[in-house]
C-alpha cells in the first residue's frame, strides 16, 4: 500500500493491486490521447470510491461546486506521488 498527501492536505492510500491494473492504464491512455470523458471512471478506479468522494469533498469550495481544474491537479498529484513512491 502506498500512502501520502497532495500539497492541499488530502492524505490517500492506495493499494497495491491498484498500481498494477492494466484497464486503468489503458483508460490512463486515453485520456492523454484525448479523450477526457474516461477521466471520472479513472479516478474512481484508482482511488476507490470512497477516497474519491473524500477528495470530492475536500476540494469542494462554499458554494457546493467542485472545480474541475482542481479535481484534474489533485489526480495528477496523486497519480505522480504514486510514480515516485513506486521509483523510490
Amino acid at each position: 500500500m502506498l500512502t501520502g498527501k497532495t500539497t492541499s492536505g488530502f492524505e490517500f492510500e492506495i493499494e497495491d493491486e491498484r498500481l498494477d491494473d492494466y484497464e486503468l492504464l489503458e483508460k490512463l491512455c486515453e485520456i492523454d490521447q484525448g479523450n477526457t470523458g474516461k477521466l471520472t471512471s479513472a479516478i474512481a478506479d484508482f482511488l476507490g470510491e470512497k477516497q474519491k468522494e473524500a477528495l470530492k469533498e475536500h476540494i469542494r469550495n462554499k458554494n457546493g461546486r467542485i472545480s474541475v481544474k482542481k479535481m484534474v491537479g489533485e489526480f495528477a498529484e496523486i497519480l505522480n506521488a504514486t510514480k515516485e513512491g513506486k521509483n523510490s
